[in-house]
């Protein structure tokens, strides 16, 4: 379970804010919070309960600082510290810069960052609960985000890809296709040595059980996952290749078309997301925050 402030956090006045669900397969507006404010327990409950609920929360018309999105984040647990330490925001770590943006000829953040379905950090021995992405400038063009529910993926699973995947599991690598170019011009930089020790391959299972809610979801990604353990490559190869096209069926779907002020918070237990990229010459900036989840099982 998250780490719940039990603090003077109850004091504070409750704020009025409206949850609204999307249309599509995930998702939901928060409308009327201020996150730049104090959260008592309750409101943080009740996002906290969307989250579970929608998978896709986007808090609408926000202003705050680096500083008042850590502290929001960590709210839910630990913060996890990117290993390209190089695009971590300045005096604070546990922001990690997203962005096509060069100053004096160097990349600010990285940027092709989400350019394959994944799900944040899948390749630790403890993936991302979830991730904040707080828009800082946005391209007047493209740079939508794609979210896809993997539980109900799992729960349209054709019975024979079901009962192939059945108990087994799966390796996850960082570097699976990190030299792959895939946004015209962008090449990310090379890991040190101490980098490659950071990101070891790791085991998870195909299939997760949510440690919140119990629903059972698909855990596999084209981004980091190299391999099903224990069948033939060629085997391995021809399943996972079902998986992610039955993963990323558009019913499964929420686009999200970022607008000024945004902040989005989804749940990488049970998603994959995308981004969709967007023109080189147009500027774009996003701050994450990734919260630290347990051990899939």
């Amino acid at each position: 379970m998250p780490a719940v402030s039990l603090s003077s956090a109850n004091h504070q006045p409750t704020q009025n804010f409206e949850i609204r669900p999307f249309s599509a397969a995930v998702g939901a507006e928060i409308v009327g919070l201020d996150l730049g404010r104090p959260l008592n327990d309750a409101d943080f409950a009740r996002i906290h309960q969307a989250h579970l609920d929608y998978n896709v929360v986007v808090f609408r018309d926000q202003r705050i600082t680096p500083q008042q999105q850590i502290d929001f984040s960590r709210r839910f647990g630990v913060l996890q510290i990117h290993v390209l330490k190089q695009f971590l925001l300045a005096n604070h770590p546990e922001i990690f810069i997203i962005s096509n943006i060069k100053e004096n000829g160097q990349p600010i953040g990285l940027g092709d960052a989400g350019k394959f379905w994944h799900s944040d950090l899948s390749y630790k021995e403890f993936p991302s609960l979830g991730s904040m992405l707080y828009a800082q400038e946005l391209p007047e063009e493209g740079g939508d985000t794609l979210f896809a529910s993997q539980q109900l993926a799992f729960d349209t699973l054709p019975a024979e890809l079901r009962q192939a995947i059945d108990g087994k599991r799966a390796a996850h690598s960082y570097t699976a296709r990190y030299a792959d170019e895939v946004f015209a011009g962008i090449r990310r930089p090379t890991l040190t040595e101490a980098q490659l020790a950071e990101v070891k391959a790791v085991v998870h299972p195909v299939v997760r059980t949510h440690p919140e809610t119990g629903r059972r979801g698909l855990f596999v990604n084209e981004n980091f996952t190299t391999h099903i353990l224990d069948v033939p490559e060629d085997e391995s190869r021809q399943i996972l290749a079902e998986l992610y096209a039955h993963s990323a069926k558009p019913e499964f779907i929420y686009r999200h078309q970022w607008q000024d002020g945004d902040m989005v918070f989804w749940d990488n237990r049970a998603l994959i997301h995308l981004a969709t990229g967007c023109p080189s010459h147009l500027r774009r900036r996003m701050h994450r925050t990734t919260i630290q989840g347990d051990v899939p099982f």
